[in-house]
């Protein structure tokens, strides 16, 4: 975006089919990067998503309510140059994986995460063929290491688009296994959230909300929301 100048300048925002994917033209210039690369999405629905954020502008061009815009910037400026190095950041967290790491007490507790997590490694396992072992407590036990490394190879799979998707996918729920199932649309993202806040979701049940906290989170789900809608748009 810092191509462009701080306050909108154009009148008309388009998609355009070009060589490797889709672009968005404004005033038939086309959108680049803030490192200055030419802005190519792999889908004509990801352009679109694109376009509707730039032709929302209205004087000065805010970053923060262009999350694709954003998405689509990191995929090429960031992942595309990294791939590798995400990839295997990413693929750590299923040696620290939140589903793997079970309560010792309250019992509630301990039913309400078996319940909700118990399905998801069932499938990780049924769908990748591994097998991600729980521990009791929150101390780090490494997991096998040719499971971790099957699960490595599916994330360098990803292409860039989807590993930058991805990153935010894990990142956010703190679970590999959960960003997994996200990519499979295993649940609505919304469910899968909600999967990964068992253990908050037992502490308010409790204690009651913390305002702050609650914002926090209602800023992180959206956020993994539209991870989930950026990396199935990605997808040709």
């Amino acid at each position: 975006m810092a191509d462009f100048a701080a306050k909108r300048f154009w009148k008309d925002t388009t998609v355009a089919a070009i060589e490797d994917g889709f672009t968005v033209l404004l005033d038939g210039r086309n959108v680049r990067t803030p490192a200055k690369a030419l802005l190519v999405v792999p889908t004509e629905t990801m352009a679109e998503q694109v376009r509707l954020e730039w032709d929302a502008q209205e004087g000065e061009i805010d970053p923060n309510v262009m999350p694709f815009t954003r998405g689509a910037n990191a995929a090429i400026d960031k992942v595309s140059v990294q791939h590798a190095e995400v990839a295997d950041m990413l693929a750590e967290y299923g040696d620290s994986d939140l589903l793997c790491y079970r309560a010792t007490f309250p019992q509630e507790l301990m039913a309400q995460q078996a319940q909700a997590w118990d399905p998801i490694l069932e499938w990780l396992f049924d769908t990748y063929g591994v097998r991600l072992e729980t521990r009791q407590g929150v101390m780090p036990i490494p997991q096998n290491e040719t499971a971790l490394g099957q699960l490595r190879a599916q994330v360098h799979a990803l292409d860039k688009f989807q590993l930058s998707a991805f990153h935010d996918l894990v990142s956010l729920s703190g679970s590999l296994a959960l960003g997994f199932a996200a990519t499979e649309s295993l649940q609505p993202p919304e469910s899968l959230w909600e999967l990964s806040r068992v253990d908050e979701s037992f502490q308010i049940a409790q204690w009651g909300e913390d305002d702050e906290a609650t914002r926090v989170a209602d800023i992180k789900r959206t956020s993994f929301v539209h991870a989930y809608d950026f990396f199935h748009m990605a997808q040709k």
